[in-house]
């Protein structure tokens, strides 16, 4: 013991080796005893040679081989970090009492499993001694981590040298619990070849192992065992079994991580035409999904066809599920398909016609010409009765571009000289929506409350506001009833200040403790954080509506809108300020601010004769509001701006400027920065983040009536929600709201698309300006033009031909100058459809000189196309 407790590992074994088995056993009591007092806490306190010498000793102290393997097997719960002890201590007893010990020890972990140290001692043993390597799948387990840890090179030499690989390969080849590698595959290949291991074996083994394994994992393993040619025969059923497996996976869908390795599991397994038609519908049904399974699908339809196993109902179903698909590569490939067909049998040459005419009704004019050319191409070979169908379908499909190609090859009667545009269709505008009257119960606070924290809308929280204020000076203990279902779950704080912060104001009317942040005390109103300028006013009006409703002295809101813009009447504004005044109050100063920042101008000289009747100071000011015009509406554009001509504008971002903060407005300092250059401001704690202020749709009803100038200050704040919102509100829609439309064409078609579509409705958008926006944020590489162009597909999908040809007409020369653009194709053929659809005329010089250019890329057969319809 005294040798244990010094952690002297070389005396302890010395001391073993010179001790008899009974003087060794008399020890065992108290090194057992001293383990059991030590615990785990003790365990750790000792040195690592302190350990290895109690754990040796206890080991090589156990009276008999027997007694050994119980121990090691489960006779202790902490052991040394590394396993060579157990090596020394064995080598100290005789060659039989080793080979009791692994035989002992086979039977251990065949009852229950074992330590997975156990291996090491045992191979050591059976390496040193020539006893037999147990064949229990834990030491052949063991046996085979020993050699994982490497390349497939490394694996294979290290089993070469290895003398037990010949008798415990075959018996690991046999035993389906044992782990594999794929390194251990390919290592195993080789032993095969040299008739080592048996091949068949193998592949059932390899076939085993995919099958169970998820089609990521499983192709390592596919890959490191190649089927030769017999056996790519011999194993049809297992391969089909597997295919058949994946196939239901695939038909699941999912994102391209998902099914790319189950299409390249099932590329791998190279299954024979023969092998493929069995789950023939199977493969149609892929056509309707993503487009890498759709490709798959189409891929593995073409190699039956040309084995002569697809029936001609089938590719014409392919066609009717491919040719209108969006995906034009997708379309593409199908229409290359139907061309190979026709010209391989001349006699289908009729019916392969018809179906690529399916492609006539494709949105891109680029798929229709491909679909005319390929009609074109066989026409010779199909009979009258199909010329009359493909004229009907020219007819009813192709868009005007393409018509007098179409009737002069199928010989209908070419459309006339006189073109007529079709009719623009846009967004129906409503008007502006009214906002419900003023809350009338506690009961309806509390819903609009419940509202602002779920949604953040704007009706409902300036309802919410204005509702506080008044029904708290009517029964404040009844509101305070109705608002406590709506407080039992409070909102998260962030930096800036925001509409969910009300519920500091419901939870101050009800007396409630201040939310807790970081394990503190947090109130908003009380401890005034806010980061932008319309955090801060936004606060203001939070904190003075508080003490509106300490005082009792003002019964109801001015800045409460009438309009879902934000907007409040002139007329209804000029009513409450009268109502004030007959009650002797005078309204509180952020409140009048932001009612003033908000109120609609008017001409209405019923309304302006009562603003003048006013005696009040709050009655004249909003008098003079009305009378000069309110807040002036500021200028965004960037200097430098070729304002002229907006498509000269080199490459760049351009971003809108602010608007600037010296116009005297006669408004409280907070209420007048929002009118000024936003600036991102710092954070309390003195640092900046990027998190610190987010555009909110109540930046937008702060200033209803000016709606560039929020699209200025916001820059990359804004999202598509905000920006439906500046689509909607009132004030001239200046540059740098197109050029949050043109950002967002990039980035979220949706709402850019609906934004772009409801200017164009109120008569606002300058197309020329969105042209040179677009044209220099796609040439400065800040745009996608692939997302840009299908955004204004998109538009011009709606029927608003017209409006989009206003932006292309101006873009394309810039886009096409020198070097076009990527997808300089993309935007021609979309032109193309345009101005065939609203009638336009006049050459641009720019198309006329890539239409002149040799070659039949994309981008020159369309420049041609183009050419031809503005003649």
């Amino acid at each position: 013991m005294t040798l244990v407790e010094a952690g002297d590992v070389p005396g302890v074994l010395r001391a073993l080796g010179e001790l008899g088995t009974e003087q060794r056993a008399a020890q065992l009591p108290e090194l057992d005893a001293r383990y059991e007092e030590l615990g785990f806490p003790g365990w750790l306190e000792l040195t690592v040679e302190q350990r290895v010498s109690l754990a040796g000793a206890r080991l090589g102290c156990q009276p008999t081989s027997e007694a050994a393997a119980r121990h090691l097997h489960h006779g202790g719960r902490y052991v040394p970090p590394h396993d060579d002890w157990m090596v020394d201590v064995v080598e100290l007893f005789p060659v039989a009492w080793r080979t009791e010990l692994v035989a002992r020890l086979d039977e251990q972990v065949r009852e229950r499993s074992g330590s997975q140290r156990l291996h090491l001692v045992v191979d050591h043993i059976v390496r040193t001694t020539g006893c037999p390597m147990p064949e229990s799948d834990y030491f052949l387990s063991g046996w085979l981590s020993s050699h994982h840890r490497a390349t497939s090179e490394g694996v294979l030499e290290r089993l070469r040298e290895d003398p037990l690989a010949p008798k415990l390969l075959p018996l690991v080849l046999e035993r389906s619990s044992l782990p594999f590698t794929p390194q251990l595959l390919s290592a195993l290949c080789a032993f095969a070849a040299e008739g080592t291991v048996d091949r068949a074996a193998l592949v059932r083994r390899t076939f085993a192992i995919v099958a169970d394994a998820h089609p990521t994992a499983a192709l390592p393993y596919w890959q490191a065992v190649p089927l030769t040619g017999d056996e790519h025969a011999r194993t049809a059923p297992e391969r089909t079994a597997l295919a058949e497996k994946l196939l239901t996976r695939l038909l699941r869908d999912g994102a391209p991580k998902t099914v790319t390795p189950v299409m390249t599991l099932l590329r791998a397994l190279a299954l024979t035409p023969a092998e493929q038609a069995p789950f023939l519908r199977d493969h149609v049904a892929l056509l309707d999904l993503s487009s890498p399974v759709a490709a798959y699908g189409q891929e593995v339809l073409r190699e039956l066809d040309e084995a002569g196993l697809l029936e001609e109902d089938v590719l014409s179903e392919a066609c009717e599920r491919v040719l209108l698909r969006p995906e034009k590569k997708l379309v593409r490939a199908q229409l290359s398909w139907l061309d190979r067909v026709a010209r391989r049998e001349p006699a289908r040459a009729g019916r392969i016609s018809v179906c690529a005419a399916l492609a006539f009704g494709h949105p891109d004019v680029s798929v229709q010409e491909r679909a005319l050319t390929l009609v074109a191409r066989h026409l010779k070979n199909a009979g009258d009765p199909v010329r009359a169908r493909l004229r009907t379908a020219a007819a009813a499909s192709l868009g005007p571009a393409l018509a007098a190609r179409a009737a002069q090859l199928l010989g209908a009667e070419a459309p006339g000289a006189e073109r007529v545009a079709e009719a623009e269709v846009l967004p129906h505008l409503p008007g502006l929506r009214p906002v419900p009257g003023p809350v009338g119960t506690a009961v309806e606070v509390a819903q609009e409350l419940a509202v602002v924290l779920a949604d953040d809308d704007v009706v409902a929280f300036e309802r919410a506001l204005d509702g506080l204020v008044r029904q708290a000076r009517l029964d404040r203990e009844a509101l305070s009833r109705a608002l406590e279902p709506v407080m039992r779950r409070a909102p998260g704080v962030h930096r800036d200040c925001g509409q969910s912060d009300l519920y500091d104001v419901a939870a101050a009317v009800r007396g409630d403790e201040p939310r807790r942040l970081y394990g503190r005390p947090h109130r908003r109103v009380s401890h005034g954080e806010a980061i932008s300028p319309p955090g801060k006013l936004l606060m203001a009006r939070l904190i003075e509506a508080l003490d509106v409703i300490e005082s009792g002295a003002q019964p109801f809101l001015l800045a409460l809108p009438t309009h879902v813009t934000g907007a409040v009447d002139a007329g209804v504004l000029v009513e409450r300020v009268a109502e004030l005044e007959r009650a002797r109050v005078e309204p509180a100063p952020v409140d009048l601010a932001q009612a003033l920042l908000r109120v609609t101008l008017t001409s209405d000289e019923r309304v302006l004769r009562a603003a003048g009747g006013l005696w009040s100071e709050a009655g004249r000011r909003l008098a003079r509001w009305l009378r000069e015009g309110g807040l002036p509406h500021q200028d965004s554009t960037p200097e430098k701006w070729p304002v002229a001509d907006p498509t000269d504008a080199p490459p760049g971002l351009w971003e809108p400027v602010s608007p600037g903060p010296d116009h005297g407005v006669p408004l409280p300092p907070v209420a007048a920065a929002v009118c000024g250059t936003y600036e991102r401001g710092r954070s309390p704690g003195g640092g900046y983040s990027l998190y610190d202020a987010y555009a909110a749709p109540y930046w937008v009803a702060q200033l209803p009536h000016h709606r560039d100038e929020v699209a200025a200050y916001a820059k990359s704040c804004v999202d598509g929600r905000m920006l439906a919102l500046l689509a909607e509100a009132g004030g001239p829609a200046g540059y740098a709201l197109h050029w949050q439309i043109a950002c967002r064409l990039g980035e979220d078609r949706d709402s850019a698309v609906d934004a772009l579509l409801v200017l164009a409705a109120q008569g606002q958008l300058d197309g020329r300006l969105l042209a040179g926006q677009l044209q220099a944020l796609i040439r400065n590489r800040s745009s996608s033009p692939k997302r840009v162009v299908d955004a204004l597909r998109t538009a011009a999908g709606t029927g608003a031909y017209a409006t989009v040809w206003s932006v292309l007409e101006a873009a394309l020369p810039a886009l096409l100058r020198g070097t076009p653009v990527r997808e300089a194709g993309a935007f021609l053929a979309l032109a193309v459809e345009c101005a065939s659809r609203c009638a336009a005329e006049g050459p641009i010089p720019e198309v006329e000189v890539v239409a002149a250019r040799t070659g039949s890329s994309q981008t020159v057969k369309h420049a041609r196309l183009l050419r031809d319809v503005l003649r």
